[in-house]
């Protein structure tokens, strides 16, 4: 294993983050591609080992794992480096867009753009759902704990945090109890170092928050904000599609923040920029705060408190915990809980991607009423166009292979060709 200078390590985690398209999957893909059989910067078992630890933690994996590798390389300072390095480009590109899209939304050629888009996100969203329970779904108990989580949430509309706590119990109590007898690491770092990490960071999350409340009071726009993606930093499992089907319900049906096309479209937005998914709560944070106080300025400090929140406890998390994930083979009964957290992740995509594919391919969709609050859809309101176009696009990405992006400035060109020429046909 080689050790690369500061210099070197951020020129290639900057070209991480600037070509992290397609989703964890292609993200932890590139970073592979980069660190180990590339630059062999980490051996093979111990990036594994990172990317499990990752997966345990709430927040976006592929971002917590580049962090990772960073803090490996070169202390909290690299850690620093190539987690912002993973989150900036994107973040940038979705402010511009969101801009865009709030001054010209409405616009023809904007809406044809966006409209393709959402086609081609059904796809992607469908495809993850394919990767995630290709390695998931093994055992049978994995396959019920996958369907139970999509009944949970799609019939019964029970709350995202709840699943994911359920399936991690599971997990942890299924867990071999032979396993549980294993050799000890011989020495743990010093707990005061673990302490001292945590206060820092908890201050540097907490301490905005607490002064955003005292500056403009619970009920303003940048109050609930801030409150919202806080709690959901803790609660985000599995990465961003596990966890979109439960933002985008809540801003849509229960804060008013956004309406259900308008969250598809940054869900759009979000997919053709690289970094984390789960910066489509940046554009959702830009819109409620330019929505609420009629302000492009107000979204971008909007934006900087979504930012904020989303991400510092990625590098709590990281920071506190990294000197120990060695350490982590030593407790099988957190490998079995996060084998049972990720077979549920499948069952919440399998929701979201319904969720979504109704939203795209209907006009109008809503909850029913009685004891089976399932999303019913208005039938009359099919559009047939999208239906073509989410085909077009998954012939192109999982029949060609043709990749993300090419698959989305596919969909997104035909969209726009086909709003332009509506008023003809």
């Amino acid at each position: 294993m080689t050790s690369p200078s500061q210099a070197e390590a951020t020129k290639v985690f900057t070209r991480i983050g600037l070509l992290s398209f397609g989703g964890p999957a292609g993200q932890i893909a590139l970073i592979h591609r980069e660190v180990v059989d590339g630059k062999k910067w980490i051996e093979e078992k111990e990036f594994l080992h990172a990317l499990n630890f990752c997966m345990l933690l709430p927040g976006p994996e592929a971002m917590q794992l580049a962090t990772y590798i960073g803090w490996k390389l070169h202390g909290m300072r690299g850690g620093l480096i190539a987690g912002l390095l993973f989150v900036l480009p994107g973040a940038a590109v979705i402010f511009a867009l969101s801009v865009l899209y709030t001054l010209f939304g409405k616009l023809t050629l904007i809406e044809g753009l966006f409209w393709g888009v959402k086609a081609a996100v059904l796809v992607i969203v469908l495809e993850a759902l394919l990767r995630v329970a290709k390695r998931a779904l093994k055992k049978p108990i994995d396959w019920a704990i996958a369907a139970a989580s999509f009944i949970a949430l799609f019939c019964f509309a029970l709350p995202f945090p709840l699943v994911i706590a359920v399936a991690a119990l599971i997990g942890f109590l299924n867990a071999n109890k032979k396993a549980d007898i294993t050799e000890k690491a011989k020495s743990l770092p010093p707990f005061s170092g673990l302490i001292k990490t945590t206060a820092i960071w908890l201050a540097i999350w907490l301490v905005p928050l607490a002064l955003i409340n005292g500056a403009y009071g619970p009920a303003h726009v940048y109050t609930s904000l801030a409150l919202f993606f806080s709690k959901l930093s803790v609660v985000t499992f599995g990465g961003a599609y596990a966890v979109l089907s439960y933002m985008g319900q809540t801003v849509v049906e229960q804060y008013h923040w956004l309406t259900a096309p308008e969250m598809i479209d940054g869900l759009g937005l979000a997919e053709t920029t690289p970094g984390p998914l789960i910066l489509v709560g940046q554009f959702v944070a830009f819109l409620a705060a330019a929505k609420s106080l009629n302000s492009l300025w107000a979204g971008l400090f909007a934006s900087i408190i979504y930012l904020w929140m989303t991400f510092v406890p990625c590098f709590l998390w990281i920071f506190a915990a990294a000197p120990y994930v060695q350490h982590l083979q030593t407790m099988p009964r957190l490998s079995s809980a996060l084998s049972s957290i990720t077979a549920a992740v499948a069952g919440v995509i399998l929701n979201l991607a319904i969720w979504f594919g109704l939203h795209v391919l209907f006009g109008t969709v809503a909850r029913a009423t009685g004891p089976l609050p399932i999303w019913l859809p208005n039938f009359q309101a099919f559009d047939l166009a999208a239906f073509i176009l989410a085909v077009i696009s998954g012939l192109a990405l999982l029949r060609f292979h043709v990749g993300i992006p090419k698959t989305l400035a596919l969909a997104a060109v035909l969209g726009v060709v086909y709003k332009l020429a509506l008023p003809l046909i």
